[in-house]
């Protein structure tokens, strides 16, 4: 199997190169995703992929949203054959030492979503709203899609990206990467989980561009669509699926 990586990025100079470099000693690609960036991101983004084998920039002319930056580099990668992509933040937080940890949950038999599990109670300069939100958005996936996952908010995944092209996202932002998730699982993908490292900066240093009220806002209604979905589509084909004896509940 081909594998890749999607980097979408939103004013991170400061951290891109080194993390870019990282990852190229683990994939094939890597697609770096500059989502509209108005600082020093594009200069050097220039300099990176023209002396670094190996990395494809990808710009979208105005700020759109992680989702839709991620979407354009799933895209890219499907359309050059690549049949997973590796999914990662550019701030520097996750470790590329962990994709063979990721890769190696990739099931041959059938396509698979691989996430990332943080160790949230533990893990130093966590915020902690970034704790709530992580149960908030877990207890919400499981009266959508009956699963138990640990961390449904970690960025960090393996994409199967042909059960990705197959779908069109509606989502542009921070929501997206809930509604890709919930989405793979309605449609039987397996879900497996694999624990990795994570490295929040201490407060002052770290560059996020996640806006509390709003992006909680937008989760909140796609959790509401979902939540809706589910009553209507997914749990009627789950039923009906298991009163003809297709697959148990």
């Amino acid at each position: 199997m081909r594998y890749c990586a999607v980097i979408p990025i939103y004013n991170n100079y400061k951290t891109i190169s080194e993390v870019a470099k990282s990852v190229t000693q683990f994939v094939e690609r890597v697609y770096v995703v500059d989502d509209g960036s108005d600082d020093e991101t594009k200069s050097v983004l220039a300099d990176l992929s023209s002396h670094v084998d190996g990395i494809k920039t990808i710009t979208l002319p105005v700020n759109s949203g992680k989702g839709k930056a991620l979407t354009a580099g799933f895209a890219a990668a499907y359309a050059d054959g690549y049949e997973y992509a590796v999914a990662l933040d550019a701030d520097g937080q996750h470790f590329a030492e962990d994709i063979p940890v990721l890769v190696s949950k990739v099931s041959e038999e059938r396509p698979t979503l691989v996430c990332g599990v943080r160790n949230i109670t533990t893990q130093e300069n966590m915020p902690s709203k970034n704790t709530f939100a992580n149960k908030f958005s877990n207890f919400w996936f499981k009266v959508e899609t009956g699963r138990e996952l640990p961390d449904t908010q970690c960025g960090f995944r393996v994409y199967p990206l042909k059960e990705i092209a197959k779908r069109h996202i509606f989502s542009s932002r921070y929501e997206a990467e809930l509604e890709m998730l919930v989405r793979l699982c309605w449609a039987d993908v397996d879900i497996q989980t694999a624990p990795i490292k994570v490295y929040y900066a201490p407060d002052g240093e770290r560059v996020t561009h996640f806006r509390p009220f709003a992006d909680f806002s937008r989760i909140s209604v796609m959790n509401t669509v979902l939540c809706a979905g589910a009553l209507f589509y997914y749990w009627p084909k789950k039923i009906f699926r298991y009163v003809c004896g297709k697959k148990s509940i």
